[in-house]
C-alpha cells in the first residue's frame, strides 16, 4: 500500500478531469488545479457529468453513493502554491507542449513540499526531457492513463535513470489503489506501450483523410469491418479530443505538421474538438 493520501491534479481537460475524478472516486482527497477560476467552473460541470457517466456505465458503487462522494472529495484551486501545499502526489495533465510542461515544473518545484512526488501524464514526451526542471528528479516519473479511465484502466509507470526505485514502486501501488492495472515500463520509451501502438495507427488514418484518399467515416468503416474492432481511428480521435493530437503533430515532422494544419483548418478552427464539444469527425448532439 502506498503512503499517498492527498493528490493534486494539474489540468482539468478531458483526461485531467478523469484522473482527478477517478482518484476522488477511489477515496483520495483531490485538488483539481487549473489556471483560472473560469476554467474551473467549466471543470465542475465536467465532474458532474463524469458522476452520471459512472452511474450509467455501471461502475461498481457509483449508483450507491460513491459518485456523489467523489464530488465531495474534490476541491478546486487556481493558485498553484495553495493547490499543492499538502500534496503527497502531483499528477500533471496539462497540454502536450514540452516548453509549457518544463515551465510548469519550474514553478511547481518552488512551491511544492519536499515530500511531494511529481508524475507526468504526458502521452508522448519522455520524462527525462522534464526531470531537470522538477528540482527533485529522484521523485519524478511518468504515470500515463488511457482515455475513459474508468473503463480502459491501464496505468503505465515509467521512470528516468534518476527515479528512486522506491518512488517507482509507490506509484505502481498507487495506480492499483485507484483502480488501474499498473504497467511498469522498464526503460524510457516515447509513447510508452499504448501510444507506441496507437499514435502511428491514428497518424496513418489522418494521412489518408488529409491526403484526400478517403473520407474519415469510410476509413473508420474499413477498419471496423475488416478487423471487427468496435471503433475506427477517427472515432478514437473524437474520444481523445483533437487538441492533443494537434499539439503533438504540430511539433512533429514536416508531414505531421501538414496533417496538424489540416486538423486545425477543417476541425479545430470550427470548434469541432471531439465528443467534449459535441462535434468532431462525428456529431454527438
Amino acid at each position: 500500500m502506498s503512503s499517498i493520501h492527498k493528490v493534486t491534479v494539474l489540468g482539468t481537460g478531458v483526461l485531467g478531469s478523469q484522473i482527478a475524478f477517478q482518484t476522488a472516486f477511489s477515496g483520495f482527497d483531490v485538488v483539481a488545479y487549473d489556471i483560472s477560476d473560469e476554467i474551473l467552473e467549466k471543470a465542475k460541470s465536467r465532474f458532474s457529468s463524469l458522476a452520471e457517466t459512472y452511474k450509467q456505465d455501471g461502475v461498481a458503487g457509483a449508483a450507491e453513493g460513491k459518485a456523489e462522494k467523489a464530488l465531495e472529495n474534490l476541491t478546486y484551486s487556481s493558485d498553484l502554491a495553495d493547490a499543492v501545499k499538502d500534496a503527497d502526489l502531483v499528477i500533471e495533465a496539462i497540454p502536450e507542449v514540452l516548453k509549457l510542461k518544463q515551465e510548469t515544473y519550474e514553478k511547481l518545484a518552488e512551491v511544492a513540499p519536499e515530500k511531494t512526488i511529481f508524475a507526468t501524464n504526458s502521452s508522448t514526451l519522455l520524462p527525462s526531457d522534464m526531470k531537470d526542471f522538477t528540482g527533485r528528479p529522484q521523485k519524478f516519473l511518468a504515470l500515463h492513463f488511457a482515455n475513459q479511465v474508468w473503463k480502459f484502466n491501464t496505468g503505465e509507470v515509467m521512470g528516468t535513470d534518476e527515479t528512486d526505485p522506491a518512488v517507482f514502486d509507490e506509484i505502481v501501488d498507487f495506480a492499483a489503489e485507484i483502480g488501474m492495472v499498473p504497467i511498469p515500463i522498464h526503460k524510457e520509451k516515447a509513447g510508452y506501450v499504448l501510444n507506441s501502438l496507437l499514435v502511428p495507427f491514428l497518424n496513418a488514418a489522418a494521412e489518408l483523410a488529409a491526403g484526400g484518399y478517403a473520407e474519415p467515416h469510410d476509413v473508420d468503416k474499413v477498419w471496423r469491418i475488416a478487423t471487427g474492432a468496435p471503433m475506427g481511428p477517427f472515432q478514437i480521435y473524437d474520444v481523445i479530443g483533437l487538441t492533443t493530437p494537434y499539439n503533438i503533430m504540430s511539433h512533429g515532422s514536416p508531414e505531421a505538421q501538414k496533417i496538424a494544419a489540416w486538423l486545425k483548418e477543417n476541425y479545430i478552427d470550427k470548434g469541432k474538438l471531439g465528443i467534449s464539444t459535441g462535434h468532431g469527425f462525428y456529431d454527438y448532439e
